[in-house]
């Protein structure tokens, strides 16, 4: 079993996940309501989360520690992304800009199929990778 497959394993509950990271629940769920991060589900619904998810949690509370707000974080994660060579750049470009408030289909269908082509890839998670779960049972 591979490292990458290790972390990304649902192992853990939202108690534990709470100490680890020293965040409430309520912040973690918050997170989880902003596409940060996806943790699995059981199947009685309870989120287990994964080391990698656990290391983004804390890449967040750093962030805004740092007084980085939701908004800049985000484009933060978009950017190292970005770097990694899961985004492309042209999506990036057209979801930053503030004055686009609506994808074009072709673009949403480019979005949606480079994410799902590097859904997994370089030990981080897709950003709407949880949220294609919800439609694929």
């Amino acid at each position: 079993m591979g490292d990458h497959i290790r972390r990304n394993m649902p192992l853990f509950p939202i108690g534990i996940v709470k100490k680890l990271t020293e965040l409430t629940a309520r912040q973690i769920r918050y997170y989880e309501e902003h596409g940060l991060i996806h943790p699995a589900r059981t199947t009685g619904n309870q989120r287990l989360f994964s080391f990698n998810d656990v290391d983004r949690l804390l890449e967040i509370k750093e962030l805004i520690d740092q007084g980085i707000n939701l908004s800049g974080v985000k484009k933060v994660f978009l950017l190292k992304q970005q770097q990694a060579g899961q985004v492309a750049p042209v999506i990036i470009q057209n979801v930053s800009q503030k004055d686009q408030k609506e994808l074009t289909d072709q673009q949403l269908r480019s979005y949606l199929k480079s994410e799902l082509l590097m859904a997994g890839r370089y030990g981080k998670a897709s950003l709407i990778q949880g949220e294609l779960s919800r439609f694929f049972h």
